[in-house]
């Protein structure tokens, strides 16, 4: 009874939340967020990267784990849960917390490959046999597009979400990346309603034609600026549907190219 009791408890940790923290590189730490999957099988793994400068200031607060959760990936984890993927809720290296937080030269580094990586083996480590892919929103499609192309072979695909296409007062990002180096499994998600200018749907659509596309339109009335996330850029009030769409594809099952 003693013996059955234990592999129950180690049944059970595998699937507690909680913060982890790596050493990827010479004096930098990298910590994430492992949610809880209750009841629910895992399925796959997603690392999940926010927009804007990546930093969600995960820390542990009265004995639980706190961090920024409004940006629509961490926002929606109950949401991959519920569908059998493993929410890992990315925070920035401690070499990326300073200011605005992670460059964009950064997101395009070795350094955050080397991270990465780090990462992608402690979760099949924990979950040996599952997929893992990197999920990204906004500015964090950046390291989306980077990692997809430099880690053929360790993860299983990539999912670009409310890509950055423009950065500034129109300087070209993604617009011009070569899509086709990626040699891993690609899918674009992309709302119709985006009114950001630096994330355009019509650049989506223009891919649509060589890579999977699954477009969103409606949702809730927003209520932040066109470029936050609770709008149309991070898929406010279609969060539900949108991630099934991703779920759906990560596991190779049917899914939804048109959410409305």
């Amino acid at each position: 009874m003693r013996f059955l009791l234990l592999l129950l408890a180690a049944a059970a940790s595998v699937h507690a939340q909680e913060i982890v923290t790596l050493k990827p590189r010479e004096g930098v730490t990298l910590s994430f967020f492992v949610a809880n999957m209750g009841e629910v099988k895992p399925q796959a793994v997603a690392l999940l990267f926010i927009g804007g400068g990546g930093h969600i200031r995960l820390r542990m607060e009265d004995g639980k784990p706190r961090f920024g959760a409004q940006n629509f990936l961490p926002r929606s984890r109950m949401e991959f849960i519920r569908n059998g993927i493993v929410p890992v809720i990315m925070d920035n290296p401690t070499d990326q917390q300073a200011g605005y937080g992670m460059s964009d030269e950064f997101r395009q580094s070795a350094q955050q490959v080397t991270d990465v990586r780090a990462v992608v083996a402690e979760m099949k480590r924990r979950y040996p046999g599952l997929p893992v892919f990197v999920v990204g929103t906004s500015r964090s499609t950046i390291s989306a597009a980077y990692l997809g192309r430099a880690m053929s072979g360790e993860i299983d695909g990539t999912v670009l979400t409310a890509s950055l296409w423009y950065v500034g007062k129109g300087r070209a990002m993604l617009n011009l990346f070569d899509f086709l180096t990626v040699k891993v499994p690609l899918l674009f998600v992309h709302h119709r309603e985006d009114s950001c200018p630096s994330t355009p749907f019509h650049e989506a659509d223009r891919l649509s034609r060589r890579f999977t596309l699954v477009s969103v339109k409606g949702g809730k009335t927003p209520e932040s600026g066109p470029c936050d996330p609770l709008a149309p850029h991070g898929f406010f009030g279609k969060e539900a549907e949108t991630v099934d769409a991703i779920a759906a594809w990560m596991l190779k099952k049917p899914y939804r190219t048109e959410i409305e």
